[in-house]
């Protein structure tokens, strides 16, 4: 679905007159369509836009519900339920990764709603574990992303960060190509010089999607590559920068003082950057990758989470952990491999594909 719409801008037409820019053709606006809906009041998207992200989420959780969400329907085929319920759906969450501090939130909100209610089938307590569930995942969602606000800034600066491996290059590219697919200019900034490997992969994912990389030599220092993306990007008129960071998380009083000092650079001529920190985490890798997201969220600030390889996993159910623990929202998941299979997070579509 289009992530991305540019913002009319006023444009002078003389004699002092006033005119608000018309749209490139081919860009869609949400405002002139009659069949717009909106999807989790972040993006206004046409019905056929909500069904692609609805295929996209159906696919990214397929091995999740296929694997420990499975068993929910046994669980609630019978019409009534006894106390042996909330014993079995604590097993399910908990295999699944959402944790058990997590699992103890969601099943205690659900006891209370079904006491208070007077909730006697498993229908109605599938309904409130299916609220409970979204509402884990929205807690985090105190405001839109960065690129879907009102008034966004002319550009905008993303930092990515996340461990070698996490799938942080892939998640680069695959953002990069959706806003170019919306009709951005994107410029990327090779910022993890201390691996020419990580260099070499950015330069090859730009050449294929058709945006620009900066790069330096390798073990340049990182701040200079910063400085000359955001001079390329401000001389291209560009809509977006995106930094690859490097990602060494056992050295962490390091990567915290060269995030700092990128972010001095950013704010020198842009004091509002950068306006998205986004973590990439593996899915895969379930509790461990939520410990590496706490050591992010703790030396950088994040504000976003790519949860990368969900369809690779069973355990989808680190979501709701990430949401819960670290109060970070997923702004988009990995819905496969190709380069069109970067979806935008939607609680509703997540969990509703789960509990198919």
């Amino acid at each position: 679905m289009r992530i991305w719409r540019k913002k009319p801008q006023e444009q002078s037409i003389g004699d002092g007159q006033v005119e608000e820019a018309r749209p490139a053709a081919g860009v869609a606006v949400a405002e002139a369509a009659t069949d717009v809906v909106h999807l989790l009041d972040d993006y206004e998207a046409t019905p056929e836009e909500v069904a692609e992200v609805h295929k996209q989420t159906e696919r990214a959780v397929e091995r999740t519900r296929r694997g420990f969400f499975s068993r929910l329907g046994g669980i609630f085929e019978r019409a009534d339920f006894d106390d042996t319920l909330w014993d079995e759906l604590e097993e399910v969450l908990i295999s699944a990764d959402a944790g058990l501090p997590t699992t103890s939130a969601v099943l205690a909100a659900v006891k209370t709603e079904v006491r208070d209610r007077g909730l006697k089938q498993s229908a109605q307590v599938r309904e409130a574990l299916r609220e409970q569930l979204i509402a884990v995942l929205e807690a985090p969602r105190k405001q839109p992303p960065a690129w879907a606000r009102a008034g966004a800034p002319s550009l905008l600066i993303i930092l990515v960060v996340g461990v070698n491996g996490a799938g942080k290059t892939t998640s680069i590219a695959k953002m990069s190509h959706a806003f170019k697919r919306d009709g951005a200019t994107v410029i990327l900034g090779a910022a993890d010089t201390f691996r020419a490997a990580a260099t070499d992969q950015l330069k090859v994912w730009g050449d294929r999607i058709g945006v620009r990389v900066v790069a330096h030599q390798p073990g340049a220092d990182p701040g200079a590559v910063v400085f000359d993306t955001l001079s390329a990007a401000e001389s291209a008129a560009a809509d977006f920068v995106i930094i690859d960071t490097a990602g060494r998380l056992h050295t962490k009083t390091n990567l915290m003082e060269e995030l700092k000092k990128m972010d001095r650079i950013i704010k020198r001529n842009h004091p509002d950057g950068p306006h998205e920190t986004l973590l990439v985490l593996d899915a895969t890798t379930g509790q461990n990758g939520l410990m590496q997201a706490k050591t992010f969220a703790e030396a950088v600030g994040v504000t976003g989470i790519i949860l990368a390889k969900l369809d690779g996993t069973a355990k989808g159910g680190i979501a709701f952990a990430i949401a819960n623990e670290l109060r970070i929202p997923v702004r988009f998941i990995g819905t496969g491999e190709r380069m069109e299979d970067l979806a935008p997070f939607d609680a509703r579509e997540f969990v509703d594909s789960l509990l198919a």
